[in-house]
């Protein structure tokens, strides 16, 4: 029987995590509530991540976690694919978002959003805290964290913190990280084309992305502000994809959520030739190929296999035989 790609390109290493192209956040009952019906609508091409951070009200915070947790269980959650962020670790209610949120409904996290880390110490702590609130419980349950990237420090640590094992994607927190620069950063890298262009924003984007891609990891884009102009969100998505290597960027409102989407997929033509040529591999037993004038081995299949995943992610059509042989689950 022919060797899944899953089986034989990462015998003994970490494969790279598969996550959607677009992460969308909210915060009140009402907007969670109405991003699961478009994750239903349009399938799982964005993941969801529920805010008990900034999406709470101040002295609501149990309240505002528990609803959270209600949502999680909620058949309305069809794909199971909504996240939640909780408070930093220098906040009073953050042991209380996780007590609830896990007690409640860890089976149904995905991942677990850190923000406003200081440091290498601070994810360190609060991971902690959850693997020994996991097993006091008793639970199973094996649950990713995202860590936030927005201040120096987190900067100053980031490729230590992509290395911890439970770690699958470093997010930039641009608005926070410009804040924490004292007035040094003017407002206008905040936004585009500021962004894309002041040194210390290059820098720190260039850092976030080579830390998480050195170390098998997403690197997730900051937020655009602007949701009345499709175009304008597609660009910005467009450069964090190809000029600096991120893989998934944030949404704030619905409108933005496609137009991330179709900018964060794959080349066609290149999503066509990594089919035929890991068609080609398993044909070979995984062995090196020649196609076109040009050797394959494991190293490029590794490469074509996780371009085909993306793909899929981000809602593309996977074309037959390839979809067959590597896809047990339907076309979108």
């Amino acid at each position: 029987m022919a060797l899944h790609p899953s089986e034989v390109l990462y015998a003994g290493g970490r494969p790279f995590p598969t996550l959607a192209a677009c992460e969308h956040y909210a915060g009140s009952e009402k907007l969670i509530g109405k991003a699961l019906q478009l994750q239903k609508e349009l399938g799982p091409i964005f993941d969801i991540t529920a805010d008990c951070e900034d999406g709470a009200p101040a002295g609501g915070e149990i309240e505002h976690a528990t609803m959270v947790a209600r949502l999680l269980n909620a058949p309305e959650n069809t794909h199971g694919r909504m996240g939640v962020r909780i408070h930093d670790a220098h906040h009073e209610f953050w042991r209380a978002d996780l007590e609830i949120l896990l007690r409640e409904a860890a089976p149904r996290i995905p991942y677990v959003v850190l923000p406003k880390a200081t440091g290498l110490a601070d994810v360190q702590t609060q991971l902690a805290w959850m693997s020994d609130t996991l097993a006091r419980r008793q639970s199973t349950a094996k649950i990713p964290v995202h860590v936030l990237i927005e201040t120096p420090g987190a900067l100053r640590d980031a490729w230590q913190i992509a290395a911890l094992p439970e770690v699958e994607s470093l997010d930039f927190g641009l608005m926070d990280f410009v804040s924490a620069h004292h007035g040094a950063i003017p407002a206008t890298a905040m936004r585009s084309p500021g962004q894309f262009t002041h040194p210390l924003i290059v820098r720190a984007k260039c850092e976030i992305a080579a830390a998480a891609l050195g170390n098998g990891i997403v690197p997730a884009h900051n937020v655009t502000t602007e949701f009345r102009d499709p175009a304008v969100v597609a660009e910005d998505a467009r450069r964090a994809r190809l000029e600096f290597g991120f893989l998934r960027m944030w949404s704030i409102h619905p409108n933005q959520i496609e137009p991330i989407v179709e900018a964060m997929q794959p080349d066609f033509a290149e999503v066509e030739e990594a089919g035929a040529i890991l068609l080609a591999a398993q044909d070979a037993d995984w062995g090196p190929i020649q196609r076109e004038g040009r050797l394959h081995d494991r190293a490029s299949y590794r490469y074509y296999w996780e371009l085909l995943q993306r793909a899929r992610s981000t809602g593309m059509t996977v074309a037959e035989p390839a979809f067959s042989r590597f896809f047990p689950y339907p076309q979108p």
